[in-house]
C-alpha cells in the first residue's frame, strides 16, 4: 500500500509535509509526486519530487491533495489529474483533499451526495456535495480538511484508516498533551 502525495507550484507546504511526514513515521509508504522534478511551494520552500506525476496514480491506494494557492488551483486545472483521480475513484482508492484542495475533488465530480470541508470561502468555487464547517470530514473514502492548522489531526485521521496506530504515534509526537 502506498500513498501519493501531488505537489503542483504554489503548494501549502505544512499540508503536504506533515502528510508525508507523518504516514512515513507510520511506516506507510508515501512518494511526493511533482508536476515537475522540482516544485515550489507557496512559502518559496522547494521540494524534490520522489517522482514526477506523468498522469497515472493507479499504483496508489490513497491520494492526498494540499490546498494552497496557487497550488490547488494547479491541481484543479490539470486534465490528466481530474481523469486520474475519477478513474481512482472508480477502482475504490482513498482521496484525501485539505485547505483548498477539494475543489480538485469537486471539478472531478466526486463531491456528488458527499459531505465535505475545506478553507473558508473555496465552498463557493464548490458546484456540489455538502459543505459543513467541520475540520475533518470523511464521507465514505473522501477524507477533507479545513486547513494548514489541521495538518496534524488529518495525518493522524489518514494513519488510521490506512490501518496504522495513530494513538501511539500522536502520544509519541507529543500531540496529545495540547488537548489534556
Amino acid at each position: 500500500m502506498t500513498v501519493a502525495v501531488l505537489l503542483a507550484p504554489g503548494f501549502e507546504e505544512i499540508e503536504a509535509l506533515t502528510q508525508v511526514d507523518v504516514l512515513r513515521r507510520a511506516d506507510i509508504p508515501v512518494e511526493t509526486l511533482g508536476f515537475t522534478p522540482e516544485v515550489k511551494g507557496s512559502h518559496d520552500i522547494t521540494v524534490l519530487a520522489d517522482k514526477v506525476f506523468e498522469g497515472q496514480l493507479e499504483d496508489y491506494e490513497m491520494i492526498i491533495l494540499p490546498g494552497g494557492l496557487p497550488g490547488s488551483d494547479h491541481l484543479r486545472d490539470n486534465d490528466a489529474l481530474i481523469k486520474a483521480l475519477q478513474e481512482a475513484d472508480q477502482a475504490e482508492k482513498w482521496l484525501a483533499a485539505i485547505c483548498a484542495a477539494p475543489k480538485v475533488l469537486g471539478r472531478a465530480g466526486l463531491l456528488n451526495e458527499k459531505r465535505y470541508t475545506c478553507y473558508p470561502g473555496v465552498e463557493e468555487e464548490i458546484a456540489t456535495g455538502e459543505h459543513t464547517d467541520d475540520l475533518l470530514v470523511q464521507d465514505g473514502r473522501i477524507i477533507t480538511a479545513q486547513g494548514a492548522g489541521v495538518s496534524l489531526a488529518f495525518a493522524y485521521h489518514l494513519v488510521d484508516v490506512l490501518g496504522g496506530d495513530s494513538k501511539k504515534l500522536s502520544s509519541g509526537m507529543i500531540y496529545d498533551p495540547l488537548f489534556e
